[in-house]
Parts: structure tokens; C-alpha cells; sequence
């Protein structure tokens, strides 16, 4: 078992991996529209829809997302903590990314 550094180390390479992916796969009208840090905070908000919402909690390997609610979520945390103004629209594309990038990464 690797130390907790080595542990941390590693994720923060996954998840630069990860928001380098959302960032490449957005429409070309999006890539400029979230900052590096808005798509971190994204990343971020959307795990923890999935463990507040309790869509994780099932028993099955078939998880149904709707990523319109992962989008809604989102922008409404976001205005909560004043961290911007989200369109919903917009942030679907972030979490339909997310969720391909959890996926292959499964795969």
C-alpha cells in the first residue's frame, strides 16, 4: 500500500487527466467560456451531487444520470457559494464529459 502522499499525488493527476478531457470535448463555443478553475469546481460539485442524490446507491452496474439534474445542481451550488453564474445548458456539456471520462476510465 502506497503512502497517503503518493495516494494524493495521484489523484491530482487524475483529475488534471480529467478536466484536460472536459476541457478538449466541450463545443467549440464552450471552451472559452470555463475557466480551468470553474471546470475543477464543476468536477468537484458533480461527485458530490452523485453522493448527495444517492444515484450511486444501487445495487446494479446500470446507473440511469440525468445529467440535466447534474447541470441544474450544479449552478444552483455554484450561485450558493458565489462562485459564478452557470447556465444550465452550458454545464450539461461539462457533465456529459465528466460522466464519459468516469466511464472510460472504468472501461
Amino acid at each position: 500500500m502506497g503512502s497517503i502522499d503518493e495516494e494524493l499525488r495521484l489523484d491530482a493527476e487524475q483529475d488534471e487527466r480529467e478536466q484536460e478531457y472536459i476541457s478538449q470535448h466541450l463545443p467549440a463555443e464552450l471552451k472559452e467560456t470555463f475557466s480551468r478553475d470553474d471546470i475543477f469546481y464543476m468536477m468537484d460539485t458533480i461527485v458530490e451531487y452523485y453522493y448527495e442524490s444517492g444515484v450511486l446507491d444501487t445495487d446494479s452496474d446500470e446507473v440511469d444520470v440525468d445529467l440535466q439534474q447534474v447541470a441544474e445542481y450544479v449552478c444552483r451550488r455554484a450561485a450558493e457559494d458565489k462562485v459564478g453564474h452557470f447556465l444550465p445548458d452550458d454545464v450539461f456539456f461539462v457533465a456529459q464529459a465528466d460522466l464519459d471520462f468516469q466511464e472510460q476510465e472504468i472501461s
